[in-house]
């Protein structure tokens, strides 16, 4: 840079960078966010879209008219007036905009924290960095992730500032921006451990003990906290766990420490493989440098050391019991700047590198990229959960040696041989590497075949391909209900995403299990007149016997009630329905596998109160289980073959069967051919059923 275009530089305000940043970062988002054509993260964006309802219709925090506790306060008040809109298609995309902005606050908080251990224009370079971490993609979802980011960022640069002058004004911002963490996310419960470590650790980097002794209004606050919370539950005949609402199941015991250890490990290893491992080794380095950096380096590895400790431990002991075969960063990504940070102070100290602790930090570094299970991890959880797999996941076909582990390690080996030979007075060009590193990942994790646009297509056409996503609110008149009926033979996101775009949809229903998340959802059972379990028809009544009363219904299409069709998507089975009385099946489906729509070697379809007509099924197969093999459905009615149909591995068909009635009953019998169990055809699988076909729809046609 020439010295005059230099000093014009220089002569621009600093909030002005930093703001330029902010609103070139939201602009980029809020263009980008305009492709994601629906939600995937089920059924956390339903959860949230609903709380965000409910606050703006109602001003309380429920979910299908439940009212719960335990979820983000915050974030569903951010989005609460999105929610507002008429239209939830509409409210969608406000709420995807507000996200670009908020997420792209944390900007300011990644500048100030570099400012205090770095010049302006390598505190300006931390600000970009953390704008472009893969994770902001989560700006595109309606989950807590776009308000938790700045939110924790704020609270790791008010930590800092208190250890740095631990004054009782420091000490009551903590405490605000810590509650404002608790707000918006359970998780920041790991913040208080952490809070309360991090001048230990600054007194151990020190070698001083006495330099805890102003940090005693806070250690005597946390314990009165500590014993007032514990006397107010015991008082109420409580227990603590309570107090975590929807999470509290957290709080039971039941956790194996060995797991708890090794997913802990797991997850420091994929936080030093997401930040692209100089971050994780600098960090590591001018840990072990000690006394002989300044103070102000000292204060921020101190609190990093703190808050990457309790949040990886705390993350990956949930995992161990909650999500054992999932690594999950979305809950760890705002360490990032943190360690980004750290690589800043360092190129700022002029790239100190003893040989011995430099070897050690890049060293350990590289390992922990070398010996991450990789194969355990990459997979369908990591397009929600885990951003950092997702690239090798893309690259799954060109990967060096057909290994995971070899390609991320010669990668992370290329970025420490920078680290170590680079010369000090380019040693920028470090960070400069992390940056290109997260645009270069970035877009596997946005547009690639398992990124957020993909993975936004694939549940749209799990729920409601081809037809306007709130087609049910375009045929429902302003007001009139419309129930939903799970019974676990579609596709769960034929209620998850048509709730989520459609407020006429309301109470929801199901008859085996509830959708996974489940809030609200009701119970019911099938019955003739005198209460009796029936075969095939009757009403469906509420665990008290009271009948299912509404104006529309939406069904699969194994439910046939007595009523009208006012909208079918013939491609996944949904029908809204108009009823003429109270919610009942006249149709039962045997031989389908529970919770998805999967045959075995025979289904039988049977219908009441039915004269004829025809049969309209769609059927698909799986590429990997069928590969090369075609799979035959013939459909009998009474003892004689009236159609059949071969199902390719890839792609839908249609079965067309002419129904005759024997007395007011029509029968349909499917034998299908051939059957295979996953757990002996495709290994690793554990799959031990034997699979037919996918039974997708069915669809009855009247006689004409």
């Amino acid at each position: 840079m020439s010295r005059s275009l230099r000093a014009r530089a220089e002569a621009i305000p600093e909030w002005a960078w930093v703001a330029a940043v902010v609103v070139l970062s939201a602009g980029l988002r809020l263009w980008l966010v305009r492709d994601m054509v629906s939600p995937f993260v089920f059924v956390d964006e339903a959860i949230y879209a609903e709380l965000a309802r409910s606050l703006a219709d109602t001003g309380e925090y429920a979910v299908r008219g439940t009212p719960v506790s335990g979820y983000s306060l915050l974030y569903p008040a951010l989005i609460a007036p999105a929610y507002g809109l008429d239209n939830l298609v509409d409210a969608y995309g406000v709420a995807k905009a507000t996200n670009a902005v908020v997420m792209s606050l944390a900007a300011p908080p990644v500048y100030l924290l570099g400012r205090r251990v770095a010049g302006r224009w390598l505190a300006l370079l931390g600000a970009v960095i953390a704008v472009a971490v893969p994770s902001m993609a989560y700006t595109a979802t309606i989950t807590t992730e776009s308000l938790f980011y700045p939110v924790t960022l704020v609270l790791a640069l008010v930590l800092v500032r208190y250890l740095e002058r631990p004054s009782h004004r420091w000490l009551a911002a903590l405490l605000v921006a810590l509650g404002v963490a608790l707000a918006t996310r359970s998780q920041s419960l790991a913040f208080v451990p952490a809070i309360a470590t991090a001048p230990l650790v600054l007194a151990a980097y020190r070698r001083r003990l006495r330099a805890l002794r102003p940090f005693l209004p806070l250690y005597l606050l946390g314990v009165n906290a500590v014993i007032v919370v514990m006397g107010l539950q015991a008082l109420r005949g409580r227990p603590l766990k309570e107090l975590l609402g929807a999470y509290s199941v957290v709080g039971e015991g039941g956790y194996d420490v060995g797991n708890a250890l090794r997913s802990w490990l797991w997850h420091v290893e994929e936080l030093d493989l997401y930040v692209g491992v100089l971050p994780f080794a600098a960090f590591l380095l001018l840990l072990m440098l000690g006394r002989s950096v300044p103070a102000r380096v000292q204060v921020h590895v101190a609190a990093t050391a703190s808050l990457v400790f309790w949040s990886t431990l705390v993350v990956g002991t949930f995992a161990s019991r909650f999500a054992s075969g999932r690594v999950q960063d979305r809950y760890l990504f705002f360490l990032a700047p943190l360690l980004v940070v750290a690589l800043l102070a360092w190129v700022d100290l002029g790239a100190p590198r003893p040989q011995l602790r430099a070897g050690l930090a890049a060293g350990a570094g590289l390992v922990l990229v070398l010996v991450f299970p990789y194969v355990r991890f990459i997979g369908e959880p990591a397009r929600s959960d885990t951003l950092g797999l997702i690239p090798l996941w893309t690259a799954n076909e060109h990967l060096v040696g057909g290994r995971y582990w070899l390609t991320a390690g010669l990668v992370a080996a290329a970025l420490v041989a920078l680290w170590v030979v680079v010369p000090a007075r380019f040693a920028v060009l470090a960070p400069l590497a992390v940056l290109l590193l997260f645009a270069v990942v970035s877009r596997p994790v946005w547009s690639g075949p398992h990124g957020f646009l993909t993975s936004g297509v694939g549940a749209l056409r799990q729920g409601n391909p081809g037809l306007p996503r709130d087609w049910i609110d375009r045929e429902v008149p302003p007001g009139d209900e419309v129930v939903a009926l799970y019974t676990g033979r579609a596709d769960r996101f034929t209620v998850n995403v048509n709730e989520f775009f459609n407020r006429s949809i309301g109470r929801v229903f199901y008859t085996d299990v509830p959708t996974p998340g489940g809030i609200g959802e009701q119970p019911v059972a099938r019955t003739n007149v005198r209460g009796a379990p029936l075969t095939a028809g009757g009403a469906y009544v509420l665990p008290n016997g009271a009948a299912i009363t509404a104006r529309y219904a939406l069904l699969d299409g194994t439910v046939l009630p007595s009523g009208e069709v006012v909208a079918r998507n013939e491609l996944v089975g949904a029908v809204l329905w108009r009823l003429s009385g109270p919610l009942s099946n006249t149709v039962d489906v045997t031989g389908l596998y529970p919770r998805d729509t999967w045959s075995g070697s025979r289904v039988t379809w049977r219908r009441r109160r039915c004269a004829g007509g025809e049969l309209v099924v769609t059927l698909y197969s799986d590429a990997t289980l069928f590969a090369g093999t075609l799979t035959r459905v013939l459909a009998t009615v009474g003892a004689r073959p009236v159609a059949a149909i071969s199902v390719p591995p890839e792609g839908s068909v249609l079965l067309r069967v002419p129904l005759t009635a024997a007395g007011d009953t029509c029968t349909v019998r499917f034998d299908v051919l051939p059957t295979r169990v996953p757990a002996q055809v495709i290994p690793g699988a554990t799959d031990d059923r034997a699979l037919g076909v996918h039974f997708d729809a069915f669809a009855y046609e009247k006689p004409a």
